[in-house]
């Protein structure tokens, strides 16, 4: 049990029932000037100001006192591919030499080269450079996170990657949600054939991930040279029928209607949405689906960013993610994903901190115990270095700025 006092700004306190914050509502992040914190085992069990300290019972409390510093919740990252066999440098080497994101993945890049890396690898390698992983992202501020497959692209190899994330559930300290993404690419025997490799996913992949209960929601990249929305469509109710939550790439390249399809089968969240269109828009202002941006994608591949001004001021809400994976986003950083999203996307640091916390526990459906400040929630947050105001940590965005990282109401370590 600890009381944590004289918090310089203590932030994102709020109420049990938000668990979304949407349009003008953004750029409100609830914070608490001269605060104090209680956790008692691994929840937050109350806070106020220190004006009123003095009249607290302290009595079997270790008290800690922060001078100087904020505390946060910590970051939410729901878009990952933090199961991977290898990194993929060479293809960074390319890209510096002219080759595109298309090209690359022509000539057996992308996604198929992850794959062949993949089928040569042990289940535990890819657990123990996963928990590796793991371990790095929490370090710097990630309290939950999702972890997609998608890198096998057979039945065999889908298994092993969500047996891989089923472990990972089971020493994690933090929550892990799994996500099957079969449908990623074609293989390459198959792409002339794509009609085979759906079969496949729908009739062996999805009642096998079901059975072993290997997953939670299932994912489709719905994009030009993958997944068309007819298809999408398809793989996403035979995915439902199992009882698989949508949760989908799309709008990353081109506009394909992907939206509408992805919001008409009820879709947690739509991921990247580097373009979008003005009926893309309006779909989602009628929808409970999440759009997700995933700016050190953009960063990295040089692409452009989710359009996170049109979205806002549509009224809309926005998380961000990290898309970490080997070949488009080999980061986990979420505080480099915050200082993007103000920098390149021209969001408010408020707006950042609410894109990355609250709104990003309502993409993996975890608003009810993480996200904010809240009485009753898990006791996971950031504690800062002294610093001059939250407004620091995007600003300074080369630095780390986190002196602890609280998990479960302990310093993780």
């Amino acid at each position: 049990m600890k009381i944590f006092k004289n918090i310089k700004q203590l932030a994102q306190i709020r109420s049990v029932n938000e668990s979304i914050v949407k349009g003008a509502k953004m750029n409100e992040l609830p914070t608490l000037e001269n605060a104090w914190l209680r956790i008692e085992n691994d929840r937050i069990q109350d806070f106020g100001s220190m004006a009123q300290f003095d009249e607290l019972n302290t009595t079997g409390y270790e008290i800690v006192d922060v001078t100087g510093q904020c505390i946060l919740p910590t970051w939410v990252d729901s878009h990952t591919h933090l199961v991977y066999a290898n990194t993929r440098e060479q293809e960074f080497v390319d890209r510096i030499n002219g080759l595109t994101y298309e090209q690359i993945a022509q000539r057996g890049g992308g996604i198929l080269n992850s794959a062949a890396m993949l089928a040569n690898a042990s289940e535990d390698d890819l657990f123990w450079t996963a928990f590796k992983r793991l371990n790095k992202v929490i370090k710097l501020g990630t309290g939950a996170i999702e972890i997609k497959s998608g890198y096998g692209l057979t039945l065999e190899t889908e298994l092993k990657m969500l047996r891989v994330i089923k472990r990972l559930q089971g020493v994690s300290p933090i929550p892990v949600k799994a996500t099957f993404l079969g449908a990623h690419a074609f293989p390459a025997h198959l792409k002339e054939t794509p009609n085979v490799y759906i079969h496949q996913i729908i009739n062996e992949m999805i009642p096998a991930v079901a059975e072993e209960q290997l997953a939670e929601y299932i994912d489709v990249f719905c994009e030009k040279g993958y997944f068309d929305t007819d298809q999408t469509k398809r793989i996403l109710e035979a995915g439902i029928k199992h009882g698989l939550k949508p949760k989908v790439h799309v709008n990353q390249f081109n506009i394909i209607n992907g939206i509408e399809t992805s919001v008409k089968a009820n879709a947690i969240s739509v991921d990247h949405l580097e373009v979008l269109s003005e009926k893309d828009i309006e779909v989602l202002s009628k929808s409970n689906t999440m759009p997700v941006a995933l700016p050190s994608c953009s960063f990295f591949l040089q692409i452009p960013y989710t359009p996170a001004r049109q979205i806002i001021n549509a009224g809309l809400p926005l998380a961000l993610a990290t898309d970490y994976n080997p070949g488009s986003t080999p980061s986990g950083n979420m505080n480099f994903v915050v200082s993007l999203a103000c920098i390149q996307m021209k969001m408010t640091p408020e707006e950042a901190v609410n894109a990355a916390t609250v709104n990003a526990a309502a993409a993996i459906e975890l608003s009810s115990s993480l996200g904010s400040i809240t009485q009753g929630k898990k006791a996971n947050f950031i504690l800062t270095e002294k610093i001059s105001s939250l407004h620091y940590l995007p600003y300074s965005f080369g630095e780390n700025c986190i002196s602890s990282v609280y998990i479960n109401g302990e310093i993780f370590n």
